[in-house]
């Protein structure tokens, strides 16, 4: 089976794989006796259903049954509180530097400690959804936290007939050496007065999101927000398959069949609101057959260019849903949304962001008809969305160094999916490289990857901007059609100015002019913040995410060329 759950005598002790420090603190717990497990999902949707404070919508979930409910079963609101995002600050990730093992290693073991006086329950499923990449994640969390389970049970993929035979018959992921993902919550944990605790180890004082993912373990503390236990799990599995020859994607991909019996695999790479989803969902009018990977998590084989999806349902902003929408017919469960009745006494979600933002729900697989879970057509080309004020609705990269280099250096703008502290800016650009603000290895790993698929395998690379440029606001209808342009062949891309590796294509109203004085200043300002980032990547964390000397040579480059405007 893919992953590793049960091990040999011989294999078992110090020094040997799945036998870290950390990983033995958070393993042991879910064998307590007070250790329920829960093997299905109608199990958790009951413990959900019941759970204090859940409200039950009159709103029934579509074809139940075929998801693993009764056919009567309803869509579930549950309100976390003041936290209605992630909140990046809080991880603290094993074998970075600074980060203290030990003092945090103690932390863990005293969370768990505590949580003997109560109830804990034991949830198992997969993710990733085809036999070549599977892999088998546990999560305990204590009593009272039953739709964070039940949610995180339908965001994967629960342990279904089908998926246990596939789990079965699936390839072993690192040859047999990888480890069950087991993850220790405790939403309820506060912090104590305790003996030989050292919580100065604690980048927040009040929560904890800590990693040891070359063993495949994790501690959430602290955190009520559902979002946090669905990417603090795909952060495991994305290390996972680094490890072992896969480019890790936050991100959307699908596949265009044309006319002509052509394919054309497209990846966008975005934070949340960045378009996205959006551009994965998009049926064109119906103008080609789509296929739809995902909108979120997959995974590139880099030998092969075959795609793999982590997750079956979709966790999708409520804000662009009204109540009433056709779309939220597709609803499991909903997150931090209001609830009010209807002309007949029923009982809906109030959407569109009026309580908080960041309105969430769970939507089912069956929302996409098109829907596949695995990809094996080679991809083609690699969108990096950005939001960079500077640049027109569409670029081509000619140069792998630089196409991975302006991935790493991807701008975007703070999302509301995120808890920031407090006096941040919001509408500043900020750099988030690859658009995964949950990796836990080397920052070189990534770049490596996206190279490669564009220096041996003749990936194209471009970057959309689905911000505004120069104040103009870049609409959707804009960035399809040049998407629909670059897959039917169409898109005509020239030399931009005195730029060698990037290419322009014009599109009506968004064309740069490089005798514009205060645009080029700006353009050079925001080109010099990526060797700034760069730069930057060699030296803090003790050089932990230093880049190769090309990407910063590359980037350069771009600036060297920007300064003779």
């Amino acid at each position: 089976m893919s992953t590793k759950a049960y091990y040999p005598i011989s294999e078992i002790g110090a020094g040997k794989p799945g036998f870290s420090k950390t990983r033995s603190i958070i393993e042991a717990a879910f064998y307590g006796n007070n250790v329920i497990k829960v093997d299905t999902l109608k199990e958790a949707y009951e413990m959900a259903k019941n759970s204090p404070g859940t409200i039950i919508t009159d709103m029934p979930v579509y074809r139940a049954e075929e998801i693993g409910l009764d056919k009567n079963a309803k869509v579930l609101l549950f309100n976390d509180g003041a936290v209605t995002g992630r909140y990046a600050a809080a991880r603290r990730i094993k074998g970075e530097p600074g980060v203290d093992a030990v003092k945090l290693d103690k932390v863990v073991m005293d969370a768990v400690y505590e949580t003997r006086w109560r109830t804990l329950y034991h949830a198992t499923c997969y993710i990733g959804l085809d036999p070549e990449f599977m892999v088998k994640a546990h999560l305990l969390l204590p009593e009272g936290e039953e739709n964070i389970m039940y949610s995180w049970m339908l965001n994967f993929q629960y342990m279904s007939d089908k998926y246990v035979e596939m789990y079965k018959n699936s390839k072993a992921v690192g040859d047999g050496k990888e480890a069950d993902i087991y993850i220790f919550s405790d939403p309820q944990w506060v912090p104590g007065n305790r003996p030989d605790v050292d919580y100065s180890c604690l980048s927040d004082p009040l929560t904890l999101c800590y990693f040891d993912t070359n063993e495949n373990c994790a501690a959430i503390l602290g955190m009520r927000y559902f979002g946090e236990h669905k990417k603090g799990t795909l952060t495991m599995a994305w290390a996972i398959a680094n490890r072992n020859g896969y480019a890790s994607c936050h991100g959307g991909q699908k596949e265009y069949l044309l006319d002509d019996g052509r394919k054309f695999v497209a990846s966008v790479y975005g934070l949340s609101g960045s378009g996205k989803s959006t551009l994965t969902h998009a049926k064109h009018n119906g103008k080609y057959e789509i296929k739809v990977l995902h909108d979120d998590a997959f995974i590139i084989n880099t030998d092969t260019c075959a795609s793999i999806a982590l997750e079956p349902t979709y966790f999708d902003k409520t804000a662009d849903y009204p109540t009433g929408c056709a779309d939220n017919k597709y609803l499991l469960t909903a997150q931090n949304c209001s609830a009010t009745l209807d002309e007949d006494g029923k009982l809906q979600l109030v959407t569109e962001d009026i309580r908080n933002g960041n309105g969430r729900a769970i939507k089912s697989k069956l929302w996409s008809p098109n829907r596949v879970d695995k990809i094996d057509a080679p991809v083609n080309a690699i969108f990096w969305i950005m939001k960079d004020p500077t640049l027109p609705p569409v670029v081509k990269l000619k140069g792998a160094a630089l196409a991975s280099v302006m991935g790493a250096t991807l701008a975007t703008k703070t999302s509301t999916a995120e808890r920031v502290a407090a006096g941040t800016d919001l509408n500043a650009l900020r750099i988030v490289p690859y658009a995964n603000p949950f990796r836990t290895y080397p920052l070189a790993n990534d770049y490596e990857k996206f190279k490669k698929l564009v220096e041996e395998k003749d990936v194209d690379c471009y970057i959309i901007n689905t911000g505004d440029f120069m104040g103009k606001k870049v609409k959707p209808a804009d960035t399809l059609g040049i998407l629909e342009a670059i897959v039917e062949n169409r898109a005509e891309f020239k030399a931009w100015g005195p730029f060698s590796d990037i290419e322009i294509m014009d599109w009506e109203g968004f064309v740069p002019d490089l005798k514009d004085a205060s645009y080029v200043n700006e353009l050079k300002a925001r080109m010099q913040d990526r060797v700034n980032a760069v730069e930057g990547f060699a030296t803090k964390k003790d050089g932990y995410d230093k880049l190769p000397d090309e990407a910063l040579e590359a980037v350069r480059k771009v600036v060297a060329e920007a300064n003779t405007l």
